[in-house]
């Protein structure tokens, strides 16, 4: 009588495949707001960030940044500049032994405060008595935001990487009151909208401090099965 046979030998498995995985520290710049400055004077953003790996599929983040922003329409200028800070988890999707340290698709999860100042250097109506010029002063807020950016990111040179990410931001608190939120909100964006989106591009530096052995799983194969034979 003959049965199916096994990959079991003498009672002892095969043991399981694993790939080294170097756990890395990033630090990235994002070049998309410079490069918009270029063109646009009123509008600087800056921001940059550094990661750390915890194991092949999760890192810490801390980002920061700075914005100077310009608005003007034909009867008053807005001016808001300040700073802004995001820490926050990212968690890679890719299977290790397509990642290898190298290749990031996933998702980041941040939570963001920000902290600024902003004016109305001159504002222009008209009453019973003529045209006003006026303006408002200085004012200080300090606002926080939730933010979830799905992304990818790919080694080009050997530690050096590039990458992108679109930015879905949820807005917490201006700062200001309900009835008067900043027309702009860095690292947010505009302080009207709940919901605000963006996308950013990353040129990235990458410095190994660690490897780490993680077990692959293999794909069982389907199940045969055999007629005993008599």
């Amino acid at each position: 009588m003959l049965f199916s046979g096994s990959s079991v030998a003498n009672g002892q498995t095969e043991p399981p495949d694993t790939v080294v995985i170097p756990l890395k520290i990033r630090v990235g710049v994002e070049v998309t707001g410079p490069v918009i400055y270029l063109t646009d004077k009123n509008n600087l953003n800056a921001e940059g960030f550094i990661s750390a790996d915890l194991n092949e599929r999760i890192g810490l983040f801390v980002g920061a940044g700075y914005s100077d922003f310009k608005y003007s329409q034909y009867n008053y200028e807005y001016l808001s500049k300040g700073f802004f800070l995001k820490a926050g988890v990212d968690f890679n999707l890719l299977r290790p032994e397509k990642a290898m340290g190298k290749y990031w698709a996933g998702i980041g999860l941040r939570y963001g405060l920000s902290s600024f100042t902003c004016e109305i250097p001159t504002f222009e109506y008209e009453n019973y008595w003529g045209t006003i010029v006026t303006s408002i002063p200085p004012s200080k807020y300090f606002g926080h935001y939730l933010e979830a950016s799905p992304g990818f990111k790919a080694e080009i040179f050997r530690n050096f990487s590039m990458g992108w990410s679109v930015n879905i931001r949820k807005l917490v608190y201006t700062g200001a009151g309900k009835d008067l939120r900043p027309i702009y909100f860095p690292g947010y964006g505009k302080g009207g909208e709940s919901m605000s989106f963006g996308i950013s591009y990353f040129l990235v530096w990458n410095i190994p401090f660690k490897k780490i052995k993680v077990e692959v799983k293999k794909e069982e194969p389907e199940e045969t099965q055999e007629s005993e034979i008599l």
